[in-house]
């Protein structure tokens, strides 16, 4: 069946679950605890907003705390922004949202310094104050600040969440959110939600608010092996379609080149050997020891992360090998220690000592380039809903990520969606919430597994049309077990599954996976970390664009295509579908 897709607006669709049984009410409400979503909730509650802070887990348990490299910007003597925005467009081949670059680089360092500000610690050169700059791959200079030699992202949660604790900020932890709440014209209402365990609340309630800020990272439990916390599985990527929200640049997923290799039927998150460790001079060699990136590009091990990962994937093919390896031995045992001792604990940890050997490492899932579609002030093409960080995809990003802009990139529009908030005046009261029409049936807990092991036979580093068509047939398959169990349990394949997250969960990724295998078949061409196999060039008379994705009524995709690397306005007409030739129903 050919999906038609409808014009963009509420759908009316949402997560099969309990009415809320209690609520709350905001001025903004900020679901997500890293670097993104902090930064923003307190830059709202500084501003005047009465702001609440809605997290998955623990305030320091989401994937900023994870960041091993660094945050990119434009610090060190000789560097400027315009040579940060040359590396980022060259990373991004040729998608990048040239406006959008300019943005991040030029506001960058000085966001920086305000992170300085409200209590980050970066590491300094001995006997300096000066920020320490390391290198990684697909920059030209030293401009990646580090704290705690490998631990970037727990020193900037750590400064985060005591700066959201010394503010006073309302905070509910241990919270999925289901749903965005929105009102009969389709503007953002708050949010809907289920608080896991004992607390102040407990259960599915609500939180009203005119506006609410996506900040939930990304979607890497989409693939059996990835560098993300068990809690990135596309909840907002699939909340905002399912409110209406376009997305866009979903194929592009960021597979990082150097993962510890824990063996074949390894799954779920595995130990990332940042890139800074090639940034201080590490080499990366098959299993003869021979170096085999140089020649293949101007920067060798440092070249952009999709070059790597290919390179990586195409030696071990060669050779009938799961993985290649990483060989810092000649750093020595202290410079180990006191620069990478996080890493050096994890090798250890896991029977290998980089100081005498060296690490065995393959790609594995790491950063989702795509996600929501914003404007430069975080504004999705839902009115009131914004999103920042991974989550997100302001264009800056384009096909390819370039290493450490991550953080850079959620802290800047954090800032800039918390101005254009408070730029409104004082905030009105959110209108009345509508009702949901349409509940989705949902996939039993252990779908997960499946969907995680399709994705990565047929939407991994390596794709091609057939693999794309297998991952297509088996993931809806899942869906209509689904939709079979919910009308007829007694006829089903399946049983029903009853609410809760583990099958909330399920359903978000089988979601986002869909969308990003429809958007993997259309794009017939190798670009950034979109590799196909059957189009291993890139084509930019075609496909130097992007799709505009929504979800309609109907559960069908409609598509649109861009007619320039760069985004129109979120506050334009709605995408006119064309066909999709590869999707059914979606949920």
């Amino acid at each position: 069946m050919t999906a038609t897709g409808t014009a963009a607006g509420p759908t009316g669709i949402r997560l099969s679950a309990p009415a809320p049984g209690w609520s709350i009410t905001a001025d903004v409400v900020v679901v997500g605890s890293g670097v993104a979503g902090l930064t923003a909730a307190l830059r709202c509650a500084a501003a005047g907003r009465r702001t609440v802070v809605v997290t998955k887990a623990r305030l320091d348990d989401g994937s900023t705390r994870w960041a091993q490299g660094g945050i990119a910007a434009a610090l060190g003597d000789g560097d400027s922004p315009e040579q940060h925005l040359a590396d980022t467009l060259v990373a991004g081949a040729g998608l990048c949202d040239e406006e959008a670059v300019r943005t991040l680089v030029t506001e960058g360092p000085a966001a920086v310094h305000r992170l300085i500000g409200a209590g980050a610690r970066f590491d300094t050169d001995p006997g300096s104050d000066e920020i320490a700059l390391t290198r990684e791959g697909g920059h030209h200079r030293r401009r990646i600040a580090h704290a705690g030699g490998d631990a970037t992202g727990a020193e900037i949660s750590r400064a985060l969440v005591a700066a959201v604790r010394a503010a006073g900020l309302r905070t509910i932890e241990n919270a999925l959110v289901l749903d965005l709440l929105t009102d009969a014209e389709g503007r953002t209402a708050g949010v809907a939600l289920h608080v896991m365990g004992e607390g102040q609340h407990d259960g599915v309630g609500a939180v009203h608010a005119p506006a609410v800020v996506l900040a939930t990272g990304g979607m890497g439990q989409v693939f059996s092996a990835t560098t993300n916390p068990a809690v990135s599985t596309g909840d907002g990527v699939a909340l905002a379609l399912r409110a209406g929200a376009e997305v866009s640049d979903l194929e592009f997923v960021q597979f990082h080149p150097t993962v510890l290799y824990l063996g074949p039927e390894a799954e779920g998150q595995q130990p990332l050997i940042s890139e800074a460790v090639r940034g201080e001079g590490a080499h990366l060699v098959d299993a003869d020891g021979t170096r085999f990136m140089v020649g293949q590009h101007e920067l060798a091990e440092l070249a952009p992360r999709d070059i790597v990962a290919k390179a990586i994937t195409r030696r071990a093919q060669e050779q009938g090998t799961e993985h290649m390896y990483l060989d810092a031995r000649h750093f020595g045992a202290e410079m180990w220690e006191h620069r990478f001792p996080t890493i050096l604990a994890a090798c250890r940890a896991h029977g290998i000592d980089p100081v005498t050997e060296p690490i065995p490492v393959a790609p594995a899932a790491h950063y989702a380039s795509g996600g929501v579609r914003t404007d430069l002030h975080g504004r999705t093409t839902v009115p009131g809903l914004y999103a920042c960080g991974e989550v997100a995809c302001t264009g800056v990003h384009g096909a390819n990520r370039l290493a450490s802009n991550s953080l850079l990139e959620g802290l800047v529009f954090a800032e800039r969606i918390a101005d254009d908030i408070a730029a409104d005046g004082p905030p009105a009261p959110a209108a009345a919430p509508v009702e949901a029409r349409a509940p989705l049936p949902l996939l039993v807990p252990e779908a997960r597994t499946a969907v995680q092991r399709i994705m990565t036979a047929g939407a991994g580093v390596l794709r091609s049309a057939a693999s794309l068509a297998r991952a297509a047939d088996d993931l809806d398959r899942l869906h209509r077990e689904a939709v079979e169990a919910a009308a007829d349990p007694a006829l089903a394949s399946v049983k029903a599954p009853e609410p809760g997250v583990e099958a909330w969960e399920a359903t978000n990724l089988l979601c986002v996976a869909r969308v990003l295998v429809a958007a993997a078949r259309r794009r017939e061409e190798t670009r950034g970390c979109h590799w196909r196999e059957d189009h291993p060039d890139r084509d930019d008379a075609s496909w130097r664009r992007h799709f505009r994705i929504t979800l309609g009524a109907d559960r069908t995709l409609g598509v649109h295509t861009t007619e320039t690397a760069g985004f129109p306005p979120t506050a334009g007409p709605a995408p006119q579908p064309t066909p999709l030739p590869d999707t059914e129903r979606t949920p």
